[in-house]
């Protein structure tokens, strides 16, 4: 019988990236609602899509950090082509970030001559960045041997 590459030391290392994620993304979550309340207030007040409970919207980023740093560590594996790892964050950002656009579209036929679409836009990016954070974070780790990466052999 052959021995399955998800050995529990295996689970281990994914379940440590996904903590690390997890907690780097709600960093970077608590960041930007802080920026966003202090800088954006006005604009954010005609927004009804921006209402979320905040606590919900914490979780949201936990969870998909926690998932974001387990795929990571996994498609990264031992490979150091950057395109590879920024095309993950990009993934994970732009989901989340097309997600927040469709409850825009969803709430205004008419977004795309709306000036708000630039409040979604600059959303998307806010996304990525805050995936690209987490990932600088277990790419840091895994230099450091915090974490091991995923061993393919």
């Amino acid at each position: 019988m052959k021995e399955s590459l998800f050995s529990l030391a295996e689970r281990l290392e994914s379940l440590k990236a996904g903590i690390l994620a997890a907690l780097s993304l709600l960093l970077a979550f608590g960041m930007a609602e802080t920026a966003n309340s202090l800088m954006l207030a006005k604009s954010l007040e005609t927004l009804p899509a921006m209402d979320f409970n905040l606590v919900v919207r914490g979780a949201i980023a936990l969870i998909s950090g926690f998932l974001f740093g387990a795929t990571y560590r996994y498609a990264i594996r031992r490979d150091t082509n950057p395109h590879l790892k920024s095309g993950v964050v990009l993934a994970f950002g732009l989901v989340r970030g097309f997600g927040q656009l469709d409850i825009g579209l969803s709430n205004d036929a008419g977004i795309l001559l709306d000036p708000n679409i630039w409040l979604f836009a600059a959303m998307d990016a806010e996304s990525i960045l805050m995936f690209a954070i987490a990932s600088l974070s277990l790419d840091f780790a895994i230099q450091h041997n915090w974490i091991k990466p995923f061993n393919s052999n």
